[in-house]
């Protein structure tokens, strides 16, 4: 039985009974038995146990995990301590420097954000070496779907940044009106200069937070 640590628990028991979960988790033990897989197999849902759904105030939904060596630890788009920015993520940073006048640093690891209730959330969460989109489509987005129809029914509001065709896709899933959706092009490089670049999304992000008389996300803060 997964264990999250908080509210997630609850919410998200009867999914692990599910036919489709227990599909996945057989095809999974096979995968971290053959191959090598990505994050290691106790950091797969570090986005749900370091945001409560209580906590979550921002989503930042993501494809799938890194699927480089020492990369990916269970948050999208963070890296773990140590590691170069991937571009994405050098470019998320650059948008955040021109937004806030701040200067990010080198550090990718993302865990401060999750711990001020950014859920870090990838569609699917895990991934084999060295193929991207190795995992899509064995079930893991049925789970992470039910995660975002859970948030939808939140009362408090939730603002859901939505970057890339993919992600925008689940905007479907959002139908609570109290809630926001941001969307932009995906960060990468190849699409950063779409529209991810200008966006204004961080900026906003703490503006409306504020509005709500919420803490404002610090997105500098280092772990």
């Amino acid at each position: 039985m997964v264990y999250f640590g908080n509210d997630w628990d609850d919410l998200l028991s009867g999914e692990f009974q599910k036919e489709y979960y227990q599909t996945l988790k057989s095809f999974l033990l096979t995968e971290y038995q053959q191959y090598t897989i990505f994050p290691p197999m106790n950091d797969i849902f570090n986005a749900l146990k370091y945001t409560s759904y209580q906590d979550t105030k921002v989503v930042i939904f993501g494809q799938d995990p890194y699927h480089n060596p020492n990369q990916a630890h269970g948050l999208a788009f963070s890296v773990g301590d140590q590691n170069p920015l991937p571009p994405s993520l050098r470019n998320i940073f650059c948008e955040i420097e021109q937004e806030c006048h701040i200067a990010m640093g080198t550090c990718g690891n993302l865990t401060h954000w999750a711990h001020q209730g950014v859920l870090l959330l990838n569609a699917v969460l895990t991934v084999r070496y060295p193929i991207a989109n190795s995992h899509k489509g064995k079930g893991w987005e049925i789970f992470t779907d039910e995660i975002i129809r859970r948030l939808n029914e939140r009362t408090n509001p939730i603002i859901f940044l939505l970057w890339g065709n993919d992600a925008g896709k689940k905007s479907r899933l959002i139908t609570n009106p109290h809630h926001v959706i941001l969307k932009a092009s995906h960060p990468s490089p190849l699409s950063a200069y779409q529209s991810f670049f200008g966006c204004g999304h961080f900026k906003k992000v703490n503006e409306l937070l504020v509005k709500w008389k919420q803490l404002p996300i610090d997105w500098k803060k280092t772990s």
